[in-house]
């Protein structure tokens, strides 16, 4: 059946017109028409919004110290492969590179010997 209205619904009791669907009927159009002018919502930019007011006051020195702090707070969330995960999925690679390899080394040894024995 339908879920409830959860936190950050854009329209909070909209689950009522899905719950007819799911049970067979299908909702007139004006059903689905919320009211408003509708269109597409779009942010206004702010005085604090513009890309200048985002510069801070740090020298060069300053953005690259907060983008190295960026950089270790992002590997941080990284889930890192184990050990024995890290050595399958290299040799699933290998073995593809390998397979693949083959393929187009006898691709082009075919193709070669047809062209010469076609052209003479």
């Amino acid at each position: 059946m339908a879920e409830k209205d959860r936190p950050g619904d854009d329209v909070p009791g909209d689950d009522e017109v899905f719950a007819d669907a799911v049970d067979g009927d299908v909702p007139d159009d004006d059903a689905l028409v919320t009211s408003g002018a509708g269109g597409t919502a779009v942010a206004e930019r702010t005085k604090d919004d513009s890309p200048k007011a985002k510069k801070s006051g740090r020298g060069p020195f300053g953005r690259i110290g907060g983008f190295f702090r960026e950089v270790t707070s992002e590997l941080r969330k990284v889930i890192w492969p184990t050990r024995k995960e890290l050595l399958t999925y290299t040799g699933v690679v290998i073995v593809f590179v390998v397979i693949m390899t083959a393929l187009v080394a006898g691709l082009d040894y075919g193709f070669g010997k047809a062209i010469l024995w076609a052209l003479g």
